[in-house]
Formats: C-alpha cells, sequence, structure tokens
C-alpha cells in the first residue's frame, strides 16, 4: 500500500460519521496533519481560509484590508456552515475561527472539534523566521505569539478531542495520534464491512 493510502483492514473499510474540525494555534500542524489525516481514511481535505479565498476571489489579507476583520468572520461562518453541511470530510480552520461562539455551536451540532495541542515552543520553533504569518509581523513576535497562545488556548481547550503534539512526531505519527482519538469514538470513525 503506497503512502497516503486509505487504510483498508481486511474487516473493512473506515467510515467518517462527522466532519473532523481540526482546531489550535498557527503552527499546530492543522494543514500538514489534516491532510495526512484525509489520506489515510480516504476521505477529501478541506481548508476554510482556503474556500473564503476562493469564493471571494481575494486573498484573506486583502478582505481584511478591504472590508475588515468583521465582514471575514461573517464570511468564514458562513464558509464553515457550508462545509460542515457537504461531503464528510478533515477540515482545518484558520487560527481564530474556533474563538468565535457561534462557529463553535455550528461544529459541534455538524461535526467534530479535534484540537492539536503543540506547546508555545514547538509552535515557535515551527513559525519563527517565516513571513507567512501576518499576526507575527511586529518588532517581538514570540512576544505576539506568546499573547496569542495565552488568550487562545482556553478558548481550544472547550474541543471535543485533544491530542497533543510533540516536536518528536512526524507529520504521519501525529496523523496517526488523531486517527486513534478519533477511532475511540464510534459516532466520529467506524470500521465498516
Amino acid at each position: 500500500m503506497g503512502k497516503g493510502a486509505p487504510i483498508v483492514s481486511a474487516k473493512g473499510h473506515w467510515k467518517l460519521g462527522k466532519t473532523v474540525v481540526l482546531v489550535g494555534m498557527m503552527g499546530a500542524g492543522k494543514t500538514a496533519v489534516g491532510k495526512a489525516l484525509a489520506a489515510k481514511i480516504g476521505v477529501p481535505f478541506l481548508d476554510s481560509d482556503t474556500e473564503i479565498e476562493k469564493a471571494a476571489n481575494m486573498t484573506i489579507a486583502e478582505i481584511f484590508q478591504r472590508d475588515g476583520e468583521a465582514f471575514f468572520r461573517a464570511r468564514e461562518t458562513e464558509v464553515i456552515d457550508r462545509l460542515l453541511d457537504g461531503q464528510r470530510s478533515i477540515l482545518s480552520t484558520g487560527g481564530g475561527a474556533f474563538l468565535a461562539e457561534r462557529n463553535r455551536a455550528l461544529v459541534s451540532r455538524k461535526g467534530v472539534s479535534v484540537w492539536l495541542d503543540a506547546d508555545l515552543p514547538l509552535l515557535w520553533s515551527r513559525v519563527k523566521g517565516k513571513n507567512t504569518r501576518p499576526l507575527l509581523r511586529t518588532a517581538q513576535p514570540l512576544e505576539t505569539l506568546t499573547e496569542i497562545y495565552n488568550a487562545r488556548v482556553p478558548i481550544y481547550a472547550l474541543a471535543e478531542i485533544r491530542v497533543r503534539a510533540r516536536s518528536e512526531y512526524s507529520v504521519e505519527a501525529m496523523a496517526e495520534q488523531v486517527f486513534k482519538a478519533l477511532s475511540e469514538r464510534k459516532d466520529v470513525l467506524e470500521l465498516v464491512e
């Protein structure tokens, strides 16, 4: 079986009962782990930020600049709602999406939230020196990341499932940890014949 092929057991295949919504900080691995997990289970991988950009035909930075954060957050909720109503998938959300109570309620009602819980040193090792994180384009990016982390962790902790990230985990190993956590929930991931 090639890398990324869905897991097929002699007993059957895995069926996703709900869309799995990955939440967590920038650098937690939502996109990389989400893609690996989707391949492992054999379902689509979706990214809410990418879907917002497609729908708007603009980058998120351009949406923020032109229309403001409130407009962006409203579109984000609409897109997450639409994706949760679609085919069962692994859905990666932007770091701020789960902060909104309305989004948490949507995810709770239509899917299952999984917090990729990476500690601050691990997150910093992954995002430092990269210019792809607009929130960290400050004079003191580590201090900024720390402030964001401290503010968001209590909200991410509201997710239904928590999977600890470790620096020694490869993307595949982390995807396996999430897979194991999901397989303990028969309403989310079930082996069918």
